[in-house]
């Protein structure tokens, strides 16, 4: 996937709409140029011999003309605002579908700047099924009005036929560099969005820390930089503008200036002088237009080669081919090698309840990420089996019915606590995902029924971006009570109680004990709580499995075990 090859589907695939639109904007400057025809041959044909009869005739005539040429711009432009806004509908999906694909996408652009190019950058892709139409349309005036002029005088069409085509070409030269600096321009301005985004959702750790200046000075560096190329991008489009109007200025005036010299010597009418002048003073626009048009179809190449860098990225995890569907299939990691962890050997049991321990917390971010299947099977050694099955070997929808991880850091989104927990429509969420006791029993295991209850809404209480109008302990609660809703087979947990009060902690790992009674369960944590509810306790430390047992047993034996969990 390319950048020229977007731009050549978006006009394959708008093309019903793109051609009918073409034609009628076509028509239409075919109508307009006919305007200063048809008032200099009424001139000489009604004004000068003084008919009235032919007078109204040719006033008819232009009544005429002009509400064929509202009617053609008018569904003209329906068309192509239908084929604009289609394009940027298909292609903004696209984008989405792939930043979003379960097999995670390959590329080193951050979250802000996909959301530039899931945007910004679509819409700019879409433009171009304006521009076609507006170019057809002008190579459509211009050539009318150079063979009414040849008509006139072969003269006056001789210096639109040979001026234009300098004109254009002269102007080409700045087509490379335009599209250079509005790539930069385009790159910076992800750049700064990204980074606006990351202070954004860290707002609080930065205040913990007192990194408030720092990020600010961080973001007005990166924004500078944007406004800098923004300026630069805008001067050059300004400069090439100023010399392309110029240079279509000077033509429509070396033409108006030689009629005028051929009505002085009597070589044509009053009549066709006045047409003559205002064809000169109507190729301004199309002229313009076409000159302009290089430093439109830039800034769409650009945004194009950039929806490209998302379209052609390779996906980081492979297709897998098997469906599992074994009920409790086993965990297994044998020898796993990644990040931190250096020849990890862990088995977990169907229906068992497990702690694991990790002194470092590389460790336990490591351990996640992988069980997540986020890492590539050439990004780590070892294996890790479901079932006996590789997890990059199942179907990635397989892999996550059988097992969901649920991380640390985790997100909600705007809309309601019941579409955030029930992941549904709001009203249906329950029915839909869940029968009314599953939900609730959700809810009470996480002590999120706390979160709902002490508000009058509800399960419809609103939930802003990220769940900024909630705390971090009601946050943590309500992706708890999401994930245990989801009641897959095998389920990990990340410190999923760092946020809540100790007596609260106690009632929810009792609680999630009872309610995942019988499934699989592993819990990444050094709770106490929770891990005095689990079957088996394992410690990494190192990258490696150092000791297991019993919560009570480790407690009692093990002191680097009681230094991390007892402190």
């Amino acid at each position: 996937m390319t950048g020229p090859r977007i731009l050549r589907r978006s006009l394959t695939r708008n093309r019903a709409r793109l051609t009918a639109g073409t034609g009628l904007i076509s028509l239409h400057q075919l109508a307009e140029a006919t305007v200063p025809v048809l008032i200099g041959v009424g001139i000489d044909r009604a004004v000068a011999p003084g008919d009235g009869t032919a007078l109204l005739l040719w006033v008819a005539a232009l009544a005429a003309l002009f509400v064929g040429l509202h009617l053609c711009y008018r569904f003209g432009a329906r068309q192509l605002m239908l084929a604009i806004a289609n394009e940027a509908y298909l292609l903004r999906g696209e984008l989405a579908a792939r930043i979003v694909h379960p097999r995670r996408l390959r590329t080193d652009l951050r979250a802000g700047e996909l959301l530039t190019v899931s945007s910004t950058d679509a819409d700019n892709v879409s433009y171009l099924l304006d521009y076609v139409p507006r170019i057809a349309g002008a190579i459509t005036a211009t050539a009318v009005s150079a063979a009414v002029l040849l008509a006139v005088d072969w003269r006056l069409g001789l210096v639109v036929l040979v001026g234009t085509p300098v004109v254009l070409v002269g102007m080409q030269f700045a087509g490379p560099l335009i599209t250079r600096r509005v790539t930069e321009q385009q790159e910076l301005a992800g750049k700064a969005t990204a980074l606006a985004t990351d202070l954004v959702s860290g707002v609080r750790p930065l205040r913990g820390l007192g990194a408030e200046r720092a990020a600010a000075r961080r973001y007005r560096d990166v924004s500078q930089a944007s406004l800098r190329a923004a300026l630069r991008a805008a001067g050059t489009q300004s400069r090439y503008l100023a010399f392309s109007t110029a240079g279509s200025a000077l033509l429509a005036c070396g033409v108006a200036v030689l009629a005028g010299w051929f009505a002085l010597d009597g070589r044509i009418s009053v009549g066709e002088f006045i047409m003559v002048i205002g064809l000169a003073q109507f190729l301004l626009e199309p002229i313009g237009l076409l000159a302009i048009v290089p430093s439109w179809v830039a800034e769409a190449r650009a945004s194009a080669d950039r929806c490209a860098l998302v379209l052609g990225a390779d996906l980081l995890l492979p297709a897998g081919a098997e469906q599992k569907t074994v009920a409790e299939p086993h965990l297994v990691l044998a020898a796993v090698r990644h990040g931190t962890l250096e020849g990890l050997d862990l088995t977990v049991r169907p229906g068992e309840f497990v702690g694991v321990v990790t002194p470092r917390s590389a460790d336990g971010e490591a351990l996640v990420r992988l069980l997540a299947g986020g890492v590539p099977p050439d990004e780590f050694e070892g294996s890790v089996t479901l079932g006996g099955v590789s997890l990059h070997d199942l179907e990635p929808a397989g892999a996550r019915a059988l097992m969901l991880v649920e991380p640390h850091h985790t997100d909600l989104f705007t809309g309601t606590v019941a579409a955030n927990v029930a992941l549904m429509e709001d009203g249906g969420a329950a029915d839909q995902a869940g029968d009314q006791a599953a939900l609730a029993a959700a809810l009470e295991a996480s002590a999120a029924a706390e979160v709902v209850d002490g508000h009058p809404d509800g399960m419809q209480r609103h939930v802003a971006e990220r769940g900024a109008t909630l705390s971090g302990g009601q946050r943590q609660r309500l992706a708890l009570a999401r994930a245990l809703l989801a009641r897959p087979p095998i389920l990990v947990l990340h410190d999923p109680t760092t946020a809540v009060d100790t007596v609260t902690e106690h009632s929810i790992a009792r609680s999630v004990r009872a309610l995942r009674q019988g499934s699989t369960t592993v819990v990444i944590t050094s709770s106490p709580a929770m891990l005095a509810v689990t079957d088996r306790v394992v410690v990494v430390d190192d990258g490696r499995v150092s000791v297991e047992g019993g919560h009570a047993e480790l407690g009692a034996t093990h002191d680097d075990y009681r230094k991390v969990v007892l402190r």
